[in-house]
Formats: C-alpha cells, sequence, structure tokens
C-alpha cells in the first residue's frame, strides 16, 4: 500500500486528515492505511509532535493537513507506468 495516515485518538486534526484521505481514495483508486501511533514509542518519538503524518511510498509527504492537491500530483508522478 502506497498511502499511509499516521493519526492518535482524540485528534481533531486526524479526523480532517481521514476525510481528505478518503477523498483522494476516490478520486484515485489508491487504498490507504491508518496507523494509531499511540504505545509504538519508535513513532511517537518520531512523529509524536507532527501528528497527522502522511506518508507517500513510506516517506513522508505532510503532516497536520492533507494536502491534497500536492498529494494528488506527487501520486501520479510516482505512478509506475
Amino acid at each position: 500500500m502506497r498511502l499511509t495516515l499516521l493519526t492518535r485518538p482524540g485528534c481533531h486534526l486526524c479526523d480532517d486528515a481521514k476525510e481528505a484521505m478518503a477523498r483522494v481514495a476516490a478520486a484515485t483508486g489508491e487504498e490507504w492505511t491508518e496507523v494509531d501511533i499511540t504505545g509504538d514509542d519508535r513513532l511517537e518519538e518520531e512523529y509524536g509532535f507532527r501528528i497527522p503524518v502522511v506518508l507517500l511510498d513510506g516517506r513522508e509527504h505532510g503532516y497536520w493537513r492533507v494536502e491534497e492537491e500536492r498529494l494528488l500530483r506527487d501520486l501520479r508522478l510516482s505512478s509506475p507506468g
């Protein structure tokens, strides 16, 4: 899966990000997965202050807000074929 959204419970920005990710998925057909960083010390240390974080192909694409147009563009540019 190319898209991952790192979240934690009770995060209002995470709720907004989930809605944005759903719109991106609907537009592209790309699936995404949500990962709750709670209890994962490594993820908390690396991303804890920037939640929510979007990962594209395992690399940080953005945080706090999903930049939908940028994400759509980068998905197109990095798609195979």
